[in-house]
């Protein structure tokens, strides 16, 4: 069997569920597992209907200091995921509704212009896939030539999906 008769498939599998179970039925959002237990990300994630859909707008590291030094990457990193903990909270959300994430990573001067791939990763295995948040979003990481402002090499959109109380 190809692909698309799989997907087709499981698409008329759970629009069958939704059809017997109704929209009273909750229903969970599911990541798929990947190969590697240990990867930061779900190779893909599968939202529902009939939950409801957040787009948080890439966001950048702040200062340590106002007007001072942004950091390196592990830092901008930190900072930033910071931010978007605060973002989600605003909405009522966590880590682990988050479902989708893109990472646009500058070329580190010091790394020789290459990006941190591994320094980013480190900050994000703090916040998805623990034990406290076992949730893994799907992921994708792109090196930019820059993002808005000198100095920044992070910056992190992210789609959160979760079911209204």
């Amino acid at each position: 069997m190809t692909l698309f008769p799989k997907v087709a498939l499981c698409a008329a599998a759970l629009a069958l569920t939704g059809a017997l179970c109704g929209p009273a039925a909750a229903q969970e959002i599911s990541r798929l597992p990947g190969t590697n237990p240990n990867a930061l990300i779900a190779p893909a994630v599968i939202v529902p209907p009939g939950l409801t859909t957040y787009y948080i707008s890439g966001t950048t590291p702040s200062p340590a200091t106002p007007g001072g030094p942004l950091g390196d990457t592990p830092a901008q990193t930190a900072s930033t995921l910071a931010k978007l903990k605060d973002t989600l909270a605003q909405l009522g959300l966590t880590f682990g509704d988050v479902v989708k994430a893109t990472v646009f990573l500058v070329g580190d001067p010091a790394k020789g212009g290459e990006m941190d791939f591994a320094g980013m990763n480190a900050e994000w295995a703090k916040h998805f896939g623990t034990a406290q948040q076992p949730g893994k979003p799907a992921r994708s990481t792109v090196k930019v030539a820059g993002l808005a402002a000198p100095g920044l090499l992070v910056e992190i959109e992210l789609i959160a999906a979760r079911k209204q109380p």
